[in-house]
């Protein structure tokens, strides 16, 4: 079954809402100058820059539009857990015991998730693991590259 919507919190949305105005205020502005521009160069047949900002009308509307779907299909989420276990929002400093390492992550909705900088979604693997855990449970996380243990070591509330 595929699913067709995202888990969000009341502040993702806002967050969504509010790029949703910028694209619709500032960058199609920007746009629609520099396709003025371009247009007084003459010749669109080959202008790059014509070609360029026609390109970057139809990615920010396509992102609007994304952003809009994503928000009219979402499932609202709230975080029910409480302050020792594992839920959005949270920082979750988690021991990998095949590794012997910590790491620290943050424990965010999907439209949030940043892996790079440690922000994960409840929907990952690691995410959907710990989740309404606590201090000193083992887990056995469950990824495409195969299982591994971890124990969460400590969640601080952001």
């Amino acid at each position: 079954m595929i699913k067709l919507y995202n888990y969000l919190t009341i502040e993702a949305i806002n967050k969504l809402k509010e790029e949703i105005e910028y694209r619709k205020v500032v960058v199609r502005r920007k746009i629609n100058g520099d396709l003025k521009e371009a247009r007084a160069h003459g010749d669109l047949s080959e202008n790059f820059e014509y070609k360029s900002a026609k390109r970057d009308r139809a990615q920010n509307e396509s992102r609007i539009r994304y952003l809009e779907r994503m928000i009219k299909t979402a499932k609202i989420i709230e975080d029910t857990t409480s302050q020792d276990e594992v839920g959005i929002g949270k920082i979750v400093s988690i021991k990998f015991l095949d590794e012997d390492e910590i790491d620290k992550f943050e424990i965010v909705t999907t439209v949030e998730a940043d892996p790079i900088n440690n922000a994960i979604s409840i929907e990952s693997p690691l995410g959907r693991a710990i989740y309404k855990h606590r201090i000193g449970d083992q887990v056995i996380v469950q990824s495409p590259e195969g299982s591994y243990p971890i124990r969460i070591e400590d969640i601080f509330i952001k």
